[in-house]
């Protein structure tokens, strides 16, 4: 009784203790990699690099979804299992890149945070007034630029969700009728889908131009 008293005690006690150890785990890897002459300012371009890749590769997969959704709608009878199996795994690849868009743009929005805080807070180590305001309004100038680039993601990571639900709603409905009466239902739907897909694909491409241009802008300021 006692041992399990003890056991649920550290289990708390890690639980209590999480957020201030995740946050730690951070703020060492960011010591470790400025050791190293990594500034937070690298590492932001770094993962913005990585977003503008992750949103790429989701571009594609996006687009390789539509063209399984239309093989399927051209299928007259025949191999509609295989069509199927296809659809589904095209569903599944883009999912699985719209979740990897997501995860690196939260780490953009992680080491941006701690970079603002960071440049926020060392304006007050200066002694000369001069430079102080010249930084502080290249932070500002910064912000500014990177409000605007994570507005441009966040609309690309929105507009993800619905193709991906029309998707899955599509893959679904064909699961439980596979037949070409299915087919012949979902056939009327393909300019819809196609201009959800155009939609998201634009939306993309204005993220990664942002992208693009903040990397360049942080590389030459």
């Amino acid at each position: 009784m006692t041992h399990n008293l003890n056991k649920w005690a550290v289990t708390l006690g890690l639980l209590v203790l999480a957020p201030t150890y995740l946050t730690g785990c951070a703020t060492a890897a960011y010591n470790i990699q400025e050791k190293f002459g990594i500034e937070k300012r690298d590492i932001l371009v770094d993962r913005v690099i990585d977003v503008s890749k992750s949103q790429t590769e989701a571009k594609e997969e996006f687009e390789d979804a539509l063209e399984a959704f239309r093989a399927v709608v051209a299928v007259d009878g025949g191999e509609l299992e295989q069509t199927y199996d296809d659809l589904n795994k095209a569903y599944k690849n883009a999912d699985s890149q719209a979740k990897e868009v997501r995860s690196r743009v939260a780490s953009v929005k992680r080491v941006a945070r701690d970079l603002f805080k960071e440049w926020e807070s060392e304006l007050n180590v200066y002694s000369d007034q001069n430079l102080r305001r010249a930084s502080e309004a290249q932070l500002r100038e910064t912000e500014q630029k990177y409000e605007a680039l994570t507005a441009k993601m966040d609309a690309a990571t929105a507009s993800m969700d619905p193709v991906l639900t029309v998707f899955k709603d599509r893959v679904l409905y064909l699961k439980h009728n596979l037949n070409a009466r299915a087919i012949s239902a979902l056939s009327s739907e393909t300019m819809d889908i196609e201009s959800d897909v155009a939609r998201l694909i634009a939306e993309m491409e204005q993220s990664i131009s942002a992208a693009d241009a903040f990397i360049q802008e942080m590389g030459g300021s």
